[in-house]
């Protein structure tokens, strides 16, 4: 008979191999999940890339059907901004009703920081990890809202500044 040895690594399987599965990314699509950092970068994304694209085509279209075509890419930017607010509530295991706060300003932050439910949910597996672009995108907002606030407070001083400035009292 031969007898176990203590010291042998185990050899069942430890981890549930249904628990290392991830749900797939669909953006056009209000079911699923999706993370913190893939919400701020998906948003903002492609929030610039429609309003890029509906203001040029506006800029080239004139002014009568270019608000048509303004009124379009807001539905559209509306329409992408709630497909993402829903998978984003679904993440913290809560209904897709909850993304009609993502229109209330100041509310909307709430998906931002409300962390995501760990492992499975009611909404189906775990959101996969973030991808470098993602990570990127979610980067640039708060660049953004600091240069937003230094140049909104920078630019009116400097105004100021130079109308009061020596050079500008001689010249008048």
């Amino acid at each position: 008979m031969q007898t176990a040895d203590p010291y042998r690594a185990p050899v069942a399987q430890v981890a549930d191999p249904a628990s290392s599965a991830v749900c797939s990314v669909n953006i056009w699509s209000p079911k699923g999940r999706l993370g913190r950092v893939r919400y701020i970068g998906y948003s903002v994304g492609l929030g610039f890339l429609i309003n890029f694209v509906s203001g040029f085509l506006t800029a080239m279209a004139g002014s009568g059907p270019g608000a048509v075509i303004m009124v379009i890419g807001l539905a559209a930017g509306l329409f992408v901004h709630g497909l993402l607010s829903v998978q984003r509530a679904h993440d913290f295991n809560a209904t897709g009703w909850m993304a009609i706060l993502a229109f209330i300003p100041l509310l909307n932050f709430l998906f931002w920081f409300i962390p995501g439910t760990d492992g499975d949910n009611r909404f189906g597996s775990k959101t996969p990890p973030n991808s470098k672009l993602a990570i990127v995108l979610a980067s640039i907002i708060p660049v953004m809202m600091i240069a937003g606030i230094v140049a909104a407070i920078a630019i009116p001083s400097y105004q100021a500044y130079v109308q009061s400035s020596p050079a500008t009292i001689e010249e008048n």
